[in-house]
């Protein structure tokens, strides 16, 4: 008992949020809507994070350090089976955000914006800032940001 309230305080247990996420994308009700995001702003506030309202998510994202710094765009759009470290910003630049394909890692610290597109597999590096089109299976590193490898790996 003593470790399921650790780990709920901080923040590792992710279970009852993607709950309350998944079914605030389902319900029809606008006043269920409202008090679902409020619900989820209140628990992302509480771990320092924030994923936003029209954030499209294809699967619950692995998030190994929590909601710890982790800052997602209302715009965003994440693929499938996506790995993302402490203190990442996925944000938007004039209402375009990042789409990231599946199978995603971004490393802690780093920061994607604008309306760019992460190919399937490809690895963003701790501290990257991502501002271009990353191809599918690309390795991303910083500073500045540069492409080591390109593969047609998934």
């Amino acid at each position: 008992m003593r470790a399921a309230l650790t780990d709920c305080s901080k923040g590792d247990n992710l279970g009852l949020y993607w709950r309350l996420f998944e079914a605030r994308s389902r319900t029809r009700s606008r006043l269920w809507r409202d008090i679902l995001t409020f619900l989820l702003y209140r628990m992302a506030h509480r771990h320092g994070g924030y994923i936003g309202r029209d954030a499209v998510l294809a699967g619950r994202p692995t998030l190994p350090h929590g909601l710890h710094g982790v800052y997602i765009s209302r715009y965003a759009v994440i693929g499938r089976d996506c790995r993302i470290y402490q203190n990442v910003t996925i944000g938007e630049v004039g209402g375009r955000a990042p789409r990231i394909g599946d199978n995603c890692l971004i490393g802690a610290g780093a920061v994607l914006v604008g309306g760019i597109t992460v190919g399937d597999g490809a690895k963003i590096g701790a501290g990257a800032v991502v501002h271009t089109d990353v191809p599918r299976g690309a390795t991303v590193v910083a500073p500045p940001p540069r492409i080591l490898e390109r593969g047609d790996r998934p």
